[in-house]
């Protein structure tokens, strides 16, 4: 028993969960807010983002470092868009994952996205606790892995 005026111990904090944080992420996205959004929604979980203005730019970053665990791109993009950048990246080094966000609900283009290799397509608009839930399903263990 502690005496009365003794402080209390401190409370114990777990970091959040390996599993579920500190991911290596690069999101390509035209729209600087939406990039914004993404910096900020994505570290706040653990995860180390970077950003770029456009899929030639995001092609370029993972030709010069291909050890990021996620690729997010948008679909309509200036010099390369989404799709262009899914096929570059898949016949490229990069073996990581892939995620688009997509304003086109054309499903010819989401047929093409899949061919291509795509692991997921989010329509857009994508809020913060849609995307948390879909990273923990894509980065979830596989069955049977301890």
């Amino acid at each position: 028993m502690q005496p009365m005026n003794a402080p209390s111990p401190a409370p114990v904090v777990s970091p959040p969960a390996p599993a579920a944080s500190g991911r290596r992420i690069l999101y390509a996205d035209d729209v600087r807010e939406l990039r914004d959004v993404a910096r900020i929604s994505l570290a706040r979980e653990g995860h180390r983002i970077e950003c770029v203005e456009d899929g030639l730019a995001a092609f370029e970053r993972i030709a010069a470092d291909p050890a990021f665990d996620l690729v997010i791109t948008d679909h309509h993009m200036p010099r390369l868009n989404g799709l262009k950048l899914v096929q570059q990246l898949r016949a490229s080094a990069y073996r990581g994952r892939i995620l688009v966000f997509s304003s086109e609900l054309d499903p010819r283009v989401t047929a093409q996205y899949r061919a291509a290799g795509v692991d997921r397509i989010l329509f857009k608009p994508v809020f913060p606790s849609e995307l948390r839930r879909v990273l923990a399903e894509m980065f979830a263990p596989a069955a049977g892995t301890p």
